[in-house]
């Protein structure tokens, strides 16, 4: 789990195309959130690692089992902060000079996020921050890693951007939805990870007594969409609430139920997504919201349940991929 500048030199930024080096085996993230902020990690003050006491970006080398750098770059998120980031999209290949004299290039890929860095867990380096580009001057980093900053920057489109909803701030309780003349009423959308294990047993999680909705009853691991995708959402929740490691392209969209609890709440879309590969194994990491997570045949499933689990595993199983419920 070295990180991408391990044993380098300073970068040295692009080379000529006609330079000859050899392929990129090493990969970091710029990540950035709606602010404009890059997250920047301190690495530990160790002699014998490149820069020590820097900041710099997230990344690591290349190891056997990876099937490409977007893959190198996943896992060293994964296994130096807990992170998961639906989206890498290549930015440009970096270079460094290793303690050899060689040239050692570097992909690097650029992401979006708009979490809490106090809220990962850090298994290298001192910490994370966000940082604005105007600041990064007067920190003691790599200059060719603030010119790489300020390049992404200045691509980035202008303007404010919607902020990400603090879901603490919404509301937790289910009020009605008035009728309006156009008859437009916004639908909540929710995300459910459909997991088997080797038996074909279903995980599902019992909900805290003080859950707002459905405590002390079994449910799909699930979540509300923030400002993000579905996959996305579902990406975030599974880590998020049992430490679970999916990654997008496994997730299948196999059933939706539209419901509608009440007559005049508001409606609900209810995504069901099956997941056949997903790396570590189910814990508890939001004790305030799941008591136990349990792997059921859902053949047999556990009472209570959610009532729209049930059909939805039931109508799944029978070949359906859509249900209505409480619609008159």
């Amino acid at each position: 789990m070295a990180s991408a500048h391990d044993g380098a030199t300073a970068p040295t930024g692009p080379l000529d195309s006609d330079s000859s080096v050899p392929e990129p085996e090493n990969a970091s993230v710029l990540i950035v959130n709606d602010s404009g902020e890059y997250l920047l990690h301190l690495r530990d003050q160790v002699p014998g690692i490149w820069e020590p006491g820097a900041w710099s970006l997230l990344g690591g080398g290349r190891e056997p089992g990876d099937r490409s750098l977007e893959e190198t770059a996943r896992r060293e998120l994964w296994e130096e902060a807990g992170l998961v980031l639906p989206v890498l999209e290549p930015f440009r290949t970096e270079y460094a000079v290793g303690l050899d004299g060689a040239t050692v290039p570097i992909q690097v890929f650029a992401a979006r996020w708009n979490g809490d860095p106090e809220a990962l867990h850090l298994t290298e380096g001192i910490m994370l921050r966000w940082f604005a580009p105007q600041i990064m001057s007067r920190l003691r980093m790599s200059p060719s890693t603030l010119d790489l900053v300020r390049a992404h920057a200045v691509g980035r489109p202008t303007g404010p951007r919607s902020a990400v909803p603090d879901p603490a701030a919404l509301p937790r309780v289910r009020r009605p939805v008035p009728n309006t003349d156009r008859g437009t009423v916004p639908n909540v959308v929710g995300v459910h990870l459909y997991l088997e294990n080797a038996r074909g047993d279903l995980l599902l999680g019992l909900r805290h007594p003080d859950c707002a909705y459905a405590g002390e009853t079994w449910h799909f691991l699930a979540g509300h969409c923030e400002q993000e995708s579905a996959v996305a959402c579902l990406v975030r929740e599974a880590y998020e609430e049992a430490g679970l490691l999916i990654h997008p392209e496994d997730a299948e969209l196999v059933h939706t139920v539209h419901l509608c609890d009440v007559p005049g709440t508001q409606p609900r879309l209810q995504l069901v997504f099956r997941v056949r590969r997903w790396e570590g194994q189910p814990v508890i990491r939001e004790p305030d919201k799941c008591l136990a997570w349990r792997w059921w045949s859902p053949s047999a499933l556990p009472e209570p349940i959610v009532a729209y689990t049930r059909t939805a595993v039931e109508r799944l199983r029978e070949g359906h991929r859509y249900t209505e419920m409480g619609w008159e």
